[in-house]
């Protein structure tokens, strides 16, 4: 096992992996940039390296700063955590190639599935199903007029390299067609340096589901179930559940089945989730993360199975030690992700915190590096904590958030909490019926009227 391991990353999650080492008698190296020089992460880990100003360019995002702190402090490892530079194959090969063990997938992995067409290409060729749509990048316009004559209307164009939302347009029509082509390249093209696009069939009502896995260097791969993330503001996760309220047994074990094999067969190693859209009973693949999730802690609360420490004994050649037959899945969890927003406008509000009090009690955790009297910084994600409960039904679940957000206290700055406490409230979201879309409606419902 890794006797030190630096963590590239900050916040809460920087926080998450430190405790897991710290649990298997590692030790840490925190890297931060100036602005977080003040940060949980920095004053808990067992040694800290700052590596540059505020701006993540220039810090979190450097990567020759990180190489250079992982060699002054002797570290064995470099986890990424998720965001920055988590899924960038250029790191990972920097990191191995400098004689250190990066936690999470190979670089070619990790290239392959951060283009949206190579992934899709190659869970085609694994039976893993897909949205019906293009085989590849579109050459001109005239091929998703073609494309999507073919396969009906409405249509969605997307960057190849996307995420985020960003080079997504929606076509209605082929009157629409041209113009979503021209949109969707220039924002990719403005977001990703790469034009390139694809098109696949729209779904008016669908659910997004995902997949958690992981593999080891010995050919073994499980899966530890779904989480529904359905809960999307602008294609940004507000909320998510382990397991879906839409889905039984016997579909989570086939679409498990199927995914595991894919990845089997991939050499895939460490984590990573697949995530799908649901409608009507059917799965469709659309993309695949190569790292940790932010939303990781639901399954850890139904599956009882520490992730990080899983990735960390991955990564040091470690066998997984189980197989899927002795995954159990316990009860139901519920994530909220409280950022630092005002709750209408979803403006930014960096600042003081002048209170800060988490809930607390059974089946209840908070993943923050909050404490009164921190400056949130303004210059990185919005993120401030993670509220995740768990209860042996949905319902008790449900009951055990409703009383967590009533608790839970930040003061000095807007959060999106009541935003949260209103959503417990509702009706739908009580009964689990809801799709992608169902989010953006309930927010707009909520604005004052002009």
């Amino acid at each position: 096992m890794f006797g030190k391991v630096l963590i590239a990353n900050r916040g809460e999650i920087a926080l998450r992996i430190h405790r897991a080492c710290q649990e298997m008698g590692i030790r840490t190296v925190a890297v931060h940039s100036t602005a977080d020089a003040s940060a949980m992460h920095v004053r808990l880990a067992d040694e800290s390296v700052c590596i540059g100003p505020p701006a993540a360019r220039d810090s979190y995002l450097n990567m020759a700063a990180i190489i250079s702190a992982a060699a002054i402090t002797g570290a064995d490892a470099v986890h990424p955590g998720y965001g920055f530079l988590s899924e960038n194959a250029n790191f990972a090969e920097m990191v191995e190639a400098h004689g250190l063990a990066f936690i999470g997938p190979t670089a070619a992995h990790i290239r392959m599935m951060g283009d949206k067409i190579t992934a899709k290409d190659a869970m085609r060729r694994l039976g893993v199903p897909l949205v019906p749509g293009s085989l590849g990048a579109l050459a001109s316009v005239e091929e998703a007029r073609q494309v999507a004559a073919e396969i009906g209307y409405p249509v969605l164009i997307k960057a190849a390299a996307g995420g985020g939302g960003r080079g997504m347009k929606v076509a209605h029509d082929e009157d629409e067609i041209e113009e979503a082509w021209r949109v969707a390249r220039t924002e990719a093209r403005a977001a990703f340096g790469n034009d390139e696009v694809y098109l696949e069939k729209y779904l008016d009502r669908p659910r997004h589901i995902e997949l958690q896995v992981l593999a080891d260097t010995h050919g073994n791969v499980v899966h530890f179930g779904e989480r529904d993330c359905s809960l999307q503001r602008r294609h940004q996760k507000l909320v998510e559940e382990a397991g879906s309220p839409v889905l039984n047994a016997a579909e989570r074990d086939a679409l498990g089945a199927q995914v595991t094999r894919a990845l089997r067969e991939l050499g895939y190693r460490n984590a990573g989730t697949l995530e799908f859209l649901w409608q009507d009973g059917t799965f469709a693949f659309i993309e695949m993360n190569t790292r940790l999730q932010v939303e990781h802690p639901v399954t850890e609360m139904v599956c009882g199975i520490d992730l990080v420490k899983e990735q960390l004994r991955v990564a040091a050649g470690e066998a997984l030690g189980y197989d899927q037959s002795e995954i159990r899945f316990h009860g139901h969890a519920i994530e909220c992700r409280i950022t630092a927003e005002d709750p209408e406008t979803f403006a930014p509000s960096p600042g003081r915190v002048h209170t800060y009090h988490a809930p607390g009690g059974l089946g209840v955790r908070v993943d923050s590096a909050l404490y009164s009297g921190y400056a949130v910084p303004p210059h990185y994600d919005s993120l401030i904590a993670k509220l995740v409960v768990h209860g042996a039904t949905r319902a008790e679940a449900i009951a055990r958030l409703r009383r967590s957000l009533a608790e839970m206290v930040v003061d000095g700055i807007h959060t999106t909490l009541p935003l949260h406490r209103a959503i417990v409230e509702d009706p739908e979201f009580q009964s689990g019926d809801y799709t992608i879309h169902w989010l953006e409606r309930f927010v707009a419902k909520r604005l004052p009227q002009a």
